[in-house]
This record gives C-alpha cells, structure tokens and sequence, in this order.
C-alpha cells in the first residue's frame, strides 16, 4: 500500500483481525502511526518501511491478544518493559482505557517520542519509565505491582522471564511475543520461569488476518513469590541466562 495511511485502512484491518475495538481506537492509532512517521525520519524507531505493514506488525500484532477472553484484562495494571516505540503496551493502553499502563524503556529519546504521542492523543492511563529492566524491577512501588508484564521482540524466554516476572504479582501473569523458533527457547525458559515463581503455559499460535506470519504468545503464570535476588544486576541476565 503506498497510498498515504487513513482511519479507514485501520479500521478495517482492526475488523479483519476480529479484534474489538470502540469507534475511537482507528483515529488514535492514525495519530500514532502519522507520528512514528514522522519520528522515524529523525531517529531509529522503526525499520519496518512500509505502512500497511507497519499497521499490521506494530499495531494489530500488539492487539492481537485481545482476540483471546481474558489474556488481558480490562483493568488492573501493566507494564511494558523494553517498550521501544510503545510496542505492544501503547496500543493495549488506547485499546483498553480501563488498564492502567506503564511503558519502560532504557533509552530516554525513545519515551520522549512516547511522550509526544501520549499528549497528543490526550491519554491518562499511561505512565513512561526511564530505566533498566533489572534495575526497575528493584524499585518497591514497581516490584510486584502488576497483573501483567509484556514484552515483545526483546530477548530470549530464558532472559524475559528474569526480565519480568519480579514486576508481577502472584496471581498476575507475563506474556511474551515470540516467533516459532520460541519452541528451542521453552525447556529452559520453563527452568528460568521455575526458579522465578511461575511456569510456562501451552504457547499460543495466532496469527494477523491476511499475513503468513508464524507468531506465537508465551504466557507465564505467577504462583509463588521471585526470589529478592532476582533480578540480577543490569547486564548479566542477557549474558548469563538462568538455566
């Protein structure tokens, strides 16, 4: 599609995803998509170049979670750890105004970007985190304080599950987006997920209407407490991966 982007191409994208969605979500994610446009000239947001494939990548992957009853509930609270451009955690937050979102990055220019996008949608139930995930997860009021943690395109299941299951409460869950090659990733991200308070689920294969993409959603459940020592400190979970 080299047609310049419209509400309608969203929307109709959101539709043939059976994604749900109020009236209001195509528009905000028009504003969103002419933003990291414009954005991108001036710094590395995107690599992806062409638009419809960007709606589908960014957008409509982000959202595809909510083609499944109750992986993301309506409210509560999540955080998006390794957010980049706000993918999947800015599209969820315009998509369920109800959740409560934190979106934590380690690069400052990126949650600028976010911040612009966050003003000009008018958007309250979004909080920007500049930090680390090992260090963050650190932070008392960050520490077990969510239902859910995401985080998509970031790291191996091993690493995620260092990354983000010491932000979640027992009870609450962390769910990654993963590519089909997360099926060598799964015995020792069931070890990793273990030894942090959580286990690994069924993987979920889905896919975007209209692509022939392979993607998969790896959901872990919180059962038990992660142990104070984890996260380790900033670095080592990337170059020493539990099990």
């Amino acid at each position: 599609m080299n047609q310049q982007m419209n509400q309608q191409y969203i929307e109709h994208r959101l539709a043939a995803c059976g994604i749900p969605h109020d009236a209001a979500l195509a528009d905000q994610l028009l504003t969103y998509h002419c933003l990291l446009m414009e954005w991108n000239q001036r710094m590395d947001l995107t690599a992806v170049m062409e638009e419809d494939e960007m709606v589908d990548r960014h957008y409509m992957d982000s959202l595809m979670p909510l083609t499944v009853p109750s992986l993301i509930p309506a409210s509560g609270r999540l955080i998006d750890v390794g957010t980049g451009a706000g993918f999947p955690g800015l599209p969820l937050a315009l998509a369920c105004p109800g959740l409560q979102v934190t979106l934590m990055d380690a690069q400052q220019k990126r949650l600028t970007f976010l911040d612009e996008v966050i003003r000009r949608l008018h958007v309250s139930n979004v909080t920007l985190v500049h930090m680390r995930a090992e260090d963050g997860a650190q932070v008392p009021d960050l520490r077990t304080s969510f239902d859910v943690a995401v985080a998509r395109a970031v790291a191996p299941l091993p690493v995620l599950a260092e990354y983000l299951l010491p932000y979640v409460r027992i009870g609450g869950k962390a769910l990654c987006w993963k590519g089909p090659s997360v099926a060598d990733e799964l015995p020792r991200g069931e070890k990793a997920a273990h030894l942090l308070g959580a286990h690994i689920s069924a993987p979920l294969s889905y896919t975007v209407e209209g692509r022939d993409w392979q993607h998969v959603l790896v959901e872990m459940p919180k059962c038990a407490a992660t142990p104070k020592r984890y996260p380790r400190k900033a670095g080592v979970p990337s170059k020493t991966p539990l099990a």
